[in-house]
């Protein structure tokens, strides 16, 4: 009789027996996802992106923490480049301007006046909430909550569970505590406002243009990088020359690091294997 792998029989052979046919499924990598460079390095545009959201809101609190920016320009930058995103991102699906549209840029119109009423009308609670703790903890806490935001992000990929929520409201966290630190509540306000901006609105927009125009990822990447390099140069060069080094650690040196490993995978597959049931 010839041997079968089934533990339910007894085939006068030892439960640890095999013989030579048990190696005929044997296979290796046979699941490997090979990487084209250029396609990685496209993709790491996402967290650079977010990565420059993070030192833009942060250089813009230190302008305004020294007194060499305005909270009222920061504001009416803000208002603008917000309601040229909502534009963009109700024309983008179609391409061209149709009344649905008119009437869903209205509605997000009207929906960002009630929160910038609500905002300003709380901007006084906010300046003072955290006034009680130290200024070496709000910092540090800030820092601990940015972190928070950049790990927890949703950066589009299922391998790996994130949650939005958590990291929307450790980057609102963040602002409350540094709005705390600045002199008026139109200071207060315009860092909240400006932190919903880049972590809640920008990030929707930005994941808008990748799905529908892809080929415009690393426009997008750069665009981000190039401002907020120029935004750290304005209050640190140091600060600006770390933060180019990490950028293209990330968006090259990674990608090819990667690339070049990819030789040296070796996965092996066979009968050993977990059973799966097939539909």
């Amino acid at each position: 009789m010839k041997w079968r792998k089934v533990l339910y029989l007894d085939q006068g052979v030892p439960d640890n027996y095999v013989d030579s046919s048990f190696l005929e499924d044997f296979r290796k990598n046979a699941y490997i996802r090979h990487y084209d460079y250029w396609s990685v390095v496209t993709e790491t545009g996402v967290v650079t992106q977010q990565l420059s959201s993070i030192c833009i809101f942060v250089v813009i609190f230190i302008l305004m923490s020294t007194e060499l920016a305005h909270p009222a320009t920061i504001l009416i930058w803000s208002l603008v480049t917000t309601a040229a995103g909502f534009i963009i991102y109700d024309l983008v699906d179609k391409g061209e301007w149709r009344k649905e549209q008119q009437r869903s840029l209205a509605d997000n119109t009207r929906s960002a006046l009630i929160f910038i009423a609500y905002a300003f009308g709380l901007s006084p609670v906010l300046q003072t909430l955290t006034d009680t703790v130290s200024t070496d903890t709000i910092y540090a806490m800030s820092v601990f909550m940015l972190l928070a935001n950049f790990i927890f992000h949703d950066y589009g990929t299922s391998k790996v569970v994130v949650s939005k929520s958590l990291s929307l409201n450790a980057s609102v966290f963040a602002s409350v505590c540094l709005a705390s630190r600045l002199p008026t509540s139109l200071h207060a306000f315009t860092t909240v406002s400006l932190a919903l901006q880049l972590f809640a609105l920008w990030p929707e927009l930005r994941r808008k243009l990748k799905l529908l125009y892809p080929s415009h990822q690393v426009i997008v990447t750069w665009l981000c990088f190039i401002i907020g390099v120029v935004c750290l140069m304005s209050v640190h060069t140091v600060a600006a020359v770390v933060f180019t080094i990490i950028h293209f650690s990330i968006t090259y040196a990674a990608p090819f690091w990667l690339v070049n490993l990819q030789p040296y995978k070796n996965n092996i597959h066979g009968p050993w294997d977990e059973a799966v049931i097939q539909h």
